[in-house]
């Protein structure tokens, strides 16, 4: 199956284009001194069938990197490599941890090319979440270094199959490299960011994945885009939400025929009851077409019929309800963006016109600053509660992710949110406002970011202080 160039470039807008592949999930392994050792490495890899080898970068030579497991309450160590040629960090995206360990720009020095980084830390929390770098992060995430974390409960579901699924999109030109072109194009940056047009699940496409039908199968989703906001559908199965974003909720939910949306660095638990039926993941394209990304047969016998509810996953002690009364909300303000109006901004403590954001590689901007704040956006003490209004006055939708914490959305649209689930990354529509919670409970210095890749590259980060 083979793709001209006008079919592989109309997928930025459109769809993906998928072939078929084998997925294979590595599970980290420990060395002796109780370390997981991953090490960046640039290897070989075919990603369009017929294309060109494209050398990806790559945790342990595989893409994604190890999946690292560990109970709740367990250790994590791990010993980061840097096998490039220019800095890189490791950022445990949406883990409540220590500070220090966070893995950014705010928390650690880069880590230079030949040098190591031990990351140690407790993972409070049971659930799904994914690990990529915090310097440099639109080129090399794109390059493909980013990895699964799977923190167990201690009692996991009886009588349960899990898979994980890591989810990207690629840019890749019709020869099957990766486009590189792209990587600070200031329009891209100043758009949706960079969508791709090649579709991988597990680091292949299309692939053909398999669970026994006598046991319940659950799905931990993983969103690794740039940019791409997906909207994924389950055929031949009745999928029920039992996390978003590492963190139980309340009850199980049905998804029903709604699409699941998932942004960039999103994850979602889904649990799906015993059965035979073959599943097939699709995304949904701009015209709510279905793109079938990935198959699951569930083979063997399934026993009698699976009509138990659906249990929920035990919580990690994150409140249903927050008593805001008296709590000011603090407001910010996103501008700029292709149709965005922005004349300018403070850029590194001078006040610039549009021309010299873009000069300098920026298009948007948070309350009128472009680029990492000099001041954090927020002040709080242990133990506050904090009410942030989130307000996009742009044209594209933004993944807003902040660190350390886990955010409860209130309303959409001055409108309450019906269903009050944690959150460390949401998803705000162009053109809206939300308003979210929480409690500053994780002492230290925790960014604010867009995970629109590009749109963090290009103006919109900050951060928050916690102080004991």
């Amino acid at each position: 199956m083979r793709f001209n160039r006008r079919q592989i470039l109309a997928g930025t807008a459109a769809s993906f284009a998928v072939i078929g592949g084998n997925p294979e999930m590595m599970q980290a392994e420990t060395a002796s001194d109780g370390f997981v050792e991953l090490k960046i490495q640039k290897v070989p890899r075919v990603i369009l069938e017929g294309g060109r080898e494209t050398r990806l970068w790559t945790y342990n030579g595989i893409n994604p990197g190890p999946e690292i497991r560990v109970k709740r309450h367990g250790q994590v160590k791990v010993r980061l490599v840097n096998g490039l040629d220019e800095p890189t960090m490791l950022h445990w995206h949406g883990i409540r941890i220590d500070n220090a360990m966070d893995g950014s720009p705010l928390t650690q020095n880069p880590v230079e090319p030949g040098e190591t980084f031990e990351y140690v830390f407790s993972a409070p929390d049971a659930g799904t979440y994914w690990y990529h770098p915090h310097i440099g992060s639109s080129r090399q995430v794109e390059h493909g270094l980013y990895g699964a974390l799977i923190v167990e409960e201690k009692t996991p579901p009886a009588e349960t199959e899990e898979l994980t699924l890591v989810l990207d999109d690629w840019l890749i030109n019709d020869d099957g490299t990766i486009n590189q072109q792209a990587f600070g194009d200031i329009r891209m940056a100043a758009h949706g960011g960079r969508l791709g047009n090649w579709f991988t699940v597990n680091g292949k496409s299309r692939p053909r994945l398999a669970a026994p039908a006598g046991r319940r199968l659950r799905l931990r989703l993983i969103s690794c885009a740039n940019a791409r906001v997906m909207n994924l559908q389950l055929k031949g199965a009745e999928p029920y939400i039992v996390a978003l974003d590492g963190q139980p909720l309340g009850a199980a939910r049905a998804l029903g025929t709604d699409p699941l949306q998932l942004g960039p660095g999103g994850r979602t638990d889904l649990m799906i009851r015993r059965g035979a039926d073959e599943i097939i993941l699709a995304n949904l394209n701009r015209a709510n077409e279905p793109l079938e990304v990935a198959y699951i047969d569930r083979t063997g016998d399934q026993g009698a019929a699976d009509t138990g509810d659906i249990a929920s996953l035990p919580g990690n002690g994150l409140a249903k309800t927050l008593d805001i009364s008296g709590v000011a909300p603090i407001e910010l303000v996103m501008e700029g963006g292709a149709m965005g109006g922005l004349a300018g901004a403070k850029l590194r403590g001078r006040d610039v016109d549009m021309r010299e954001l873009v000069q300098n590689g920026m298009a948007w901007a948070f309350n009128g600053v472009a680029g990492m704040t000099e001041e954090p956006f927020a002040s709080l003490k242990k133990g506050d509660t904090a009410v942030f209004d989130f307000v996009n006055k742009t044209a594209w939708p933004h993944a807003m992710h902040l660190h350390g914490h886990h955010v409860l959305p209130l309303t959409v649209d001055d409108k309450p949110v019906t269903s009050l689930d944690w959150r460390d990354t949401v998803v705000m529509a162009a053109n809206s406002r939300m308003r979210v919670a929480f409690v500053a409970d994780n002492p230290g210095k925790w960014m604010l970011h867009c995970h629109m890749l590009e749109h963090q590259a290009a103006g919109m980060m900050t951060w928050i202080n916690v102080e004991i």
